[in-house]
């Protein structure tokens, strides 16, 4: 099994994402992480799905996907060529005598303490999937309350594969 990403524009109407997921469900493809959001023109909307299987299913997983009504592209984005990225917020359990050994560990990320309470603090990470996984990996020491992690959004690198959709 391996994992792919799939970048998709799409008209900017309801009920999009509902097709999209709906077509992997009764299918019975597994959707990893999705994101959507409208792009720099507002009738369209950017959709990256990170799914996994084997190759031939997901060669079927962008047929099937590219011949939904709405969807006007869909291209992968391989790792060699894009840049992706992902938001994760963390609530750890902070007390005084352990606050600076978290901030010391999301120093060394470049993590961002976004909230501190009497008895916890949020830290907020954006970067590449391994890199959240080794932060969430050394937070193991403290006691990790809540995770909200937004799933990749990517972009290919360049201006090679750019779509036109005027």
């Amino acid at each position: 099994m391996q994992n792919r990403v799939f970048q998709l524009l799409v008209d900017n109407n309801s009920g999009v994402l509902s097709r999209i997921s709906g077509l992997f469900s009764r299918r019975g493809y597994n959707i990893e992480s999705i994101t959507a959001g409208v792009t720099a023109d507002p009738r369209f909307s950017r959709i990256t799905i990170v799914t996994s299987g084997e190759e031939e299913i997901l060669d079927q997983i962008e047929k099937q996907v590219a011949k939904l009504i709405d969807v006007r592209n869909i291209r992968e984005l391989r790792p060699e060529k894009s840049v992706y990225r992902e938001l994760c917020l963390i609530k750890v359990r902070s007390t005084p005598e352990k606050r600076q050994g978290i901030i010391g560990v999301a120093d060394i990320f470049r993590a961002k303490i976004v909230d501190v309470n009497v008895d916890s603090l949020i830290v907020e990470l954006t970067g590449n999937q391994s890199k959240i996984e080794a932060f969430i990996d050394l937070l193991q020491d403290y006691e990790i309350l809540e995770i909200a992690r937004t799933g990749i959004a990517g972009l290919g690198r360049g201006t090679d594969g750019l779509v036109n959709l005027e």
